[in-house]
């Protein structure tokens, strides 16, 4: 992004899914064998990124599920959510961005998906929690991440239907007047 794509507007708008995010993230939180928790921090980064692209995604994903581990007690994986979910938003919005068919969705989603669990099995296996908490941690992971598609994509769907102008929220033109 340069600076005269960040507005007030966009700006206003990452916080709202920020806040999103971490509320997602904090709503429902379901114990895992290796300390960690199953949430719904994937359905805000999905629809985050296939609605208002690969920037917004980014930030709403990596920031929202940050703030909620450093508010729900796990700071020392803020750092790791930042990146693995971050990286995940940006997937799904690079890739999947204003596409209108289910399956280029789900594209977008796995690729962010996948990237997710590898980068949350690389941090926990090299620094947080070794090589056999951080497997077993992995499909807990990609668990969560379907929960992500299986309503996120949906919600997609009901929101462009119900808004159409939502696609043209977060374009170039919408920020700086071009």
């Amino acid at each position: 992004m340069n600076k005269r794509q960040i507005s007030p507007a966009m700006i206003a708008l990452c916080a709202v899914l920020i806040a999103l995010t971490t509320v997602f993230t904090l709503l429902i939180k379901i114990p895992t064998p290796a300390r960690g928790y199953v949430n719904l921090s994937d359905v805000a980064i999905t629809f985050a990124g296939l609605i208002f692209g690969p920037w917004v995604g980014m930030v709403a994903g990596g920031v929202g599920t940050a703030l909620a581990d450093l508010l729900a007690g796990f700071a020392p994986f803020a750092p790791l959510s930042l990146v693995a979910h971050g990286v995940e938003g940006f997937l799904i919005g690079w890739l999947g961005r204003g596409r209108r068919t289910v399956g280029g969705m789900i594209v977008a989603w796995l690729a962010g998906a996948l990237a997710m669990v590898a980068i949350y099995l690389l941090g926990e296996g090299l620094f947080y929690t070794g090589w056999a908490p951080a497997l077993a941690e992995a499909p807990m992971n990609f668990f969560q991440a379907m929960i992500g598609a299986v309503v996120g994509i949906p919600l997609v769907l009901a929101v462009r239907k119900a808004y159409p102008p939502i696609d043209r929220i977060g374009q170039r033109s919408q920020w700086t007047g071009e």
